[in-house]
């Protein structure tokens, strides 16, 4: 992976998304000095189905901001799309667009943005949505005839991205040693620990966080070297 970098964004659909995907990875840059912004185009609030969304947002955005301090990030935004229903379109793509202005990072990271998991398990529409459109706004930043209400609102165009790390992806080109922060990416996602718990049913939450987290890391490092690691598709800009 690229390391001549200072910031980045993080744009996904969900809170979980990145520390399912890619904490370890954030937290050994963010140890490093580089800064790093979570965008979130959700608060989460329709996936815990024993919580009503009104009471389900409040939570899982704590949650959010308490997993992403564990790596060291401590920029954290939401979007307020719906969850679930996320339409990849301008107005996302806008939105996203926006952010990046904002924050001018040199690399942006999202989430599996294709209709499959590795051509077995189905994504969702959510991540495909987010996925693409994030890979599409990296572009719109930096043309100021796209979205000229942002530079009307103060937010001047940004062509300084570099590169978008997909994390998740059945067809990864890169990877980024997870050893150093392994532990903290469980941690991390301990910390959303309502959403665990009803996802895991009986399962006690440690068990299940670090068995998946370590196994994810151990068969990508069987393709990269061998070292823990999360894996990346890298589209350069």
């Amino acid at each position: 992976m690229p390391e001549d970098w200072r910031r980045a964004v993080a744009v996904v659909a969900h809170p979980d998304d990145l520390e399912y995907g890619c904490s370890a990875a954030i937290a050994a840059r963010t140890d490093a000095g580089r800064e790093v912004a979570d965008l979130l185009a959700t608060r989460g609030e329709a996936g815990i189905h024993t919580l009503a969304p009104a009471e389900c947002a409040p939570l899982r955005e704590r949650e959010q901001r308490a997993s992403a301090a564990v790596v060291g990030v401590s920029t954290v935004e939401f979007l307020d799309h719906r969850d679930g229903v996320i339409e990849y379109g301008p107005a996302l793509r806008r939105d996203i667009a926006a952010a990046i202005r904002r924050h001018r990072p040199e690399l942006v990271i999202t989430l599996n943005h294709r209709d499959t998991w590795g051509g077995v398990a189905w994504n969702t529409p959510d991540h495909v949505a987010v996925g693409r459109a994030t890979l599409d706004a990296a572009g719109d930043a930096g043309n100021r005839w796209i979205f000229p209400e942002l530079t009307e609102r103060g937010l001047q165009p940004w062509n300084g991205v570099r590169w978008v790390a997909v994390a998740g992806s059945a067809t990864p080109t890169h990877a980024a040693d997870a050893s150093a922060g392994l532990e903290r990416a469980v941690a991390s996602l301990l910390e959303h620990r309502a959403y665990i718990e009803a996802l895991t049913d009986d399962e006690e939450p440690e068990t299940y966080v670090r068995g998946f987290l370590t196994e994810v890391a151990r068969s990508v490092g069987e393709r990269f070297g061998g070292t823990p690691a999360v894996a990346f598709e890298l589209f350069t800009r």
